[in-house]
């Protein structure tokens, strides 16, 4: 079980679920599929070296300087500065991808909503350990309501297998003891608010 929980949060660690939004946005219908190849390329590049490759970059040298402890920064203020890190990437992504006309605004609101969840949680985590992962996979169910919503696509189907993997998320960072039920909860919650809101308004 315990292998289990560490390879599910491996998976869908945050860092690498916008990505994987982008991958859902891109393949579930409507009009994002019809967009061409080589502009798919463009975002699918801007958006995995901005939200996945350069934050992990400085984890080795953090490492090294001692702000944290292991890779899983288990203590609430080893997760300051690399949160912010991820905060620049994240806005240095979205500035990328607002260059380019061709992108649709929906994917620019899912990677500005995404923004936000970052700053949020950064802020949150000055006082508080609330769980990345699940605002992270909190942000996606709420991309992919809001995706359903605006454009009327069937995806309920997607929709519940995401739901199901939240719930084992959940439960994996609770066996692991990385968070509390409401650190969970609320995390889940933040995520879920935060992008569906701020896609669909």
């Amino acid at each position: 079980m315990k292998i289990f929980s560490r390879i599910l949060s491996t998976i869908f660690h945050p860092l690498l679920i916008p990505s994987i939004g982008l991958f859902l946005i891109f393949n579930v219908g409507g009009h994002f599929s019809y967009m061409p190849f080589e502009h798919q390329r463009i975002v699918y590049l801007i958006v995995f070296l901005s939200t996945c490759i350069l934050p992990v970059s400085l984890i080795p040298l953090f490492l090294l300087l001692g702000v944290i402890k292991s890779i899983y920064m288990e203590e609430r203020k080893e997760r300051l500065l690399p949160v912010a890190f991820t905060g620049l990437f994240y806005l240095l992504g979205y500035f990328f991808l607002s260059r380019f006309s061709v992108v649709p605004h929906f994917i620019k609101g899912f990677m500005l909503a995404t923004l936000v969840t970052i700053i949020v949680s950064m802020a949150i985590t000055f006082f508080w350990k609330i769980s990345m992962h699940m605002i992270g996979i909190g942000g996606l169910v709420g991309a992919l309501l809001a995706l359903s919503m605006r454009f009327g696509l069937d995806i309920w189907i997607i929709f519940s297998i995401v739901i199901l993997i939240s719930g084992l998320i959940g439960a994996s960072r609770i066996y692991l003891k990385a968070h509390t039920p409401l650190q969970v909860h609320l995390g889940f919650l933040l995520g879920i608010s935060i992008v569906f809101f701020g896609i669909f308004l």
